[in-house]
């Protein structure tokens, strides 16, 4: 059925990625296994609670000690990471993010990071200390009120943080969506291109957010693609 459209050597290719990338994904859950062993049976997360303990009152003490061990869970992974973007996405053909951009992303996502988190779990801890057994109820609202303003800040505050994304001006392809839209009884506030191509050449589509931010997002790369009315463009759809 596909092999007019895939040919025996794209088939061998996609295959050898994908063992590729589950090798790889072993490796990140060695690692993964091998930092949680040395925290815990190791000695490792009491060694920081001695060493933060006495700086800082416990309140805050727990808050940076849960931050470090995000951080330096990040940059024990850090190298994997470097050897998935600029090894194995370069030597498929995929690869489009340089030096730069890389290191860009990274220092966006850990301030981000430190940013939200920090208050975040600065709260959860101080609810686990003056709630008492009713603890988890209020952290459990925590959690989901966070949830939320995440789905409805994400596509206008968070993501464009790191990509560029401007409405779809193919008319005539907006309005099929749109059409399908409609019969889906799915409503969205637009329709919109992100600049994928940044990163990588692999062709991706997504919609996010919540209530009136909702949006529908194709990669630059898939509409390069694929294209509407032809056969490959019908398969995509």
């Amino acid at each position: 059925m596909f092999a007019a459209r895939i040919t025996l050597e794209e088939h061998r290719k996609a295959a050898d990625y994908t063992l590729t990338k589950a090798r790889l994904g072993l490796l990140h859950l060695v690692v993964e296994t091998g930092l949680l062993l040395a925290f815990t049976l190791g000695g490792g997360l009491q060694w920081l609670n001695d060493l933060l303990l006495p700086q800082l009152s416990p309140l805050f003490a727990g808050t940076v000690l849960l931050l470090a061990l995000f951080l330096i869970g990040a940059l024990v992974e850090l190298p994997l990471n470097l050897y998935q973007q600029f090894g194995i996405e370069a030597r498929f053909g995929f690869n489009r993010q340089t030096a730069g951009g890389f290191v860009g992303d990274l220092v966006k996502q850990t301030l981000l990071g430190l940013l939200i988190g920090g208050p975040l779990i600065l709260l959860v801890l101080w609810l686990m200390g003056v709630m008492g057994e009713a603890w988890w109820i209020w952290v459990w609202g925590v959690w989901m009120g966070f949830n939320l303003l995440v789905l409805m800040l994400y596509p206008t505050v968070i993501a464009p943080l790191f990509n560029k994304f401007t409405p779809l001006e193919d008319s005539a392809l907006r309005a099929r969506i749109e059409a399908l839209l409609r019969r889906a009884g799915f409503t969205a506030s637009g329709v919109f291109v992100m600049d994928g191509s940044r990163r990588s050449s692999h062709g991706n589509a997504y919609f996010t957010g919540l209530g009136k931010n909702k949006r529908i997002v194709f990669f630059d790369t898939l509409l390069k693609q694929l294209k509407p009315g032809t056969d490959r463009g019908r398969a995509g759809a």
